[in-house]
């Protein structure tokens, strides 16, 4: 069994901690996160370091040790360099492009899909089939980015639709006669 949690979380230059018992405040060069750290887990400031431990030997509180580490690896991370995920749209005629409020997406449909930028994140159109979605809070970069995927998942046949850039579509042969 692994012990994330065993390990120290490092914070970066650049980046302000405010621990008050359980809560934990994070200001750096991309914006403020907070995050409230589970009871079954203390959390103590040694040095430039955060580091954790299980308040009891229970399964709960051992489970809780390495979710409250990474989540507070996440915010910390976040706040110094920001989280990225990129897009590739592939079909013909199928495009983006963004200005400061909205996603305008060309996807195939009979209208185009317009999708309002929220606060916090930045979504860039790289290219007219690339798309680029920032920001510090690791879970709402995810999420935009899964919402967009899902208007038009890659179908397996001829690949079009949104994809991931690190993903890959297992192709699949079409009918014979």
């Amino acid at each position: 069994m692994s012990r994330v949690g065993k390990h120290p979380v490092p914070i970066p230059a650049g980046v302000t901690i405010d621990l008050k018992g359980q809560h934990l405040k994070a200001k750096g060069k991309r914006g403020e996160l907070q995050f409230t750290v589970h009871d079954d887990v203390s959390i103590a400031r040694e040095g430039d370091a955060l580091v954790f431990k299980p308040r009891t030997e229970t399964r709960r509180a051992r489970m809780q040790w390495g979710t409250a580490r990474n989540m507070v690896s996440n915010v910390v991370r976040g706040v110094s360099d920001g989280f990225t995920i990129n897009l590739e749209i592939n079909g013909v005629g199928y495009r983006a492009q963004a200005d400061a409020k909205m996603l305008k997406m060309q996807l195939g449909f009979s209208h185009d899909v317009e999708i309002p930028i929220p606060a916090g994140i930045q979504i860039k159109a790289v290219k007219p089939t690339e798309i680029e979605i920032s920001g510090a809070d690791r879970q709402r970069v995810g999420q935009i980015a899964a919402e967009i995927r899902g208007l038009r998942p890659p179908e397996p046949y001829k690949g079009k639709g949104i994809k991931y850039s690190t993903e890959t579509i297992r192709r699949k042969e079409g009918k014979k006669k």
